[in-house]
């Protein structure tokens, strides 16, 4: 699934084909979306401040859009038992949502971030990871209440991920380098350096073996972190990148950016040091792709594929 700056959601097969017609959002450009762990429905955030839910079968909007933010939806994140939903924002908060009401379940979290640019469930769901444009990385309990910060970057951390098991947190910033932390008391245990441009999209394999990471730089890079070093070549966008994602079976990458595509990756062929650009399996044009956006697509595997 992508999502764009010209309000539409769109579903894709991986050979390139659409699934269905788009979802037009009606609240101007989609600035973040995210899919529910079983499938079944899709939350996107707009740059009116705005929520909106939709059910992937039906194709179509759940209800009224949902209102609080006072500025630009810019990521979002499921918990992991689908109960609630994270929401973060250019206002510098985080607000927390009931999907089966499309309510506040508690008051909004003014984050010191200044701008809000990814926030992450821990994968047991009882706490939150966020990262924003003051360059600190803030771990949350469930009921809001602030448990670290973690400081360290020298730019805007603009991507995070969890270890399955909860004990690290991995970001991406625009200092152009991924680290990872311990997320108990946020201690820095490595520093990978490869981009040479700001880092805007993390995510980690289903084994864990492997971090990959979309960039400015125009490239999606492999790190084994075995060895804490790069593996395979770089693949190429002919223009900035601002969103990966992997599908849950591991064999491929899906990354989009400027250049309006969507490019789908072979996993196993991208692990390997060729010397010559890994080919592209295929790629999707989509009419436009937001700017400065670490979470524009997710992963959804419609019944075509």
């Amino acid at each position: 699934m992508s999502a764009s700056r010209d309000g539409w959601i769109r579903r894709w097969i991986r050979d390139g084909k659409p699934v269905g017609e788009p979802w037009k959002s009606g609240g101007g450009g989609v600035a973040s979306m995210a899919v529910c762990p079983d499938k079944t429905m899709v939350v996107s955030g707009s740059s009116d401040s705005k929520l909106r839910l939709w059910n992937v079968e039906e194709g179509g909007a759940v209800g009224d859009p949902w209102e609080g933010h006072s500025a630009a939806v810019k990521c979002l994140d499921w918990s992991s038992n689908a109960r609630e939903i994270a929401s973060g924002s250019q206002d510098g908060t985080i607000r927390r949502w009931n999907p089966n009401t499309g309510r506040q379940i508690a008051p909004p979290i003014e984050t010191g971030h200044g701008r809000v640019y990814d926030v992450k469930y821990s994968p047991r769901g009882d706490k939150f990871a966020s990262g924003g444009s003051d360059n600190v990385i803030r771990v949350w309990s469930k009921d809001g209440k602030l448990l670290i910060e973690i400081k360290g970057h020298d730019y805007a951390v603009w991507s995070l991920c969890w270890a399955k098991d909860g004990a690290y947190i991995f970001s991406g910033s625009g200092d152009m380098t991924i680290r990872k932390w311990q997320s108990i008391d946020g201690k820095e245990l490595v520093v990978l350096c490869g981009h040479t441009n700001s880092v805007n999209s993390l995510c980690l394999t289903g084994d864990e073996r492997h971090l990959v990471s979309a960039s400015e730089d125009c490239s999606v890079r492999i790190w084994d972190l075995k060895t804490n070093e790069q593996v395979g070549d770089p693949l190429l966008h002919d223009d900035e990148l601002l969103a990966l994602t992997i599908p849950s079976d591991g064999r491929y990458i899906a990354s989009a950016g400027l250049d309006n595509k969507i490019y789908v990756w072979s996993f196993e062929a991208a692990l390997k040091k060729s010397g010559n650009q890994v080919r592209v399996r295929a790629y999707i044009t989509v009419v436009s792709i937001i700017s400065n956006w670490p979470c524009m697509m997710a992963t959804h595997s419609p019944t075509e594929c």
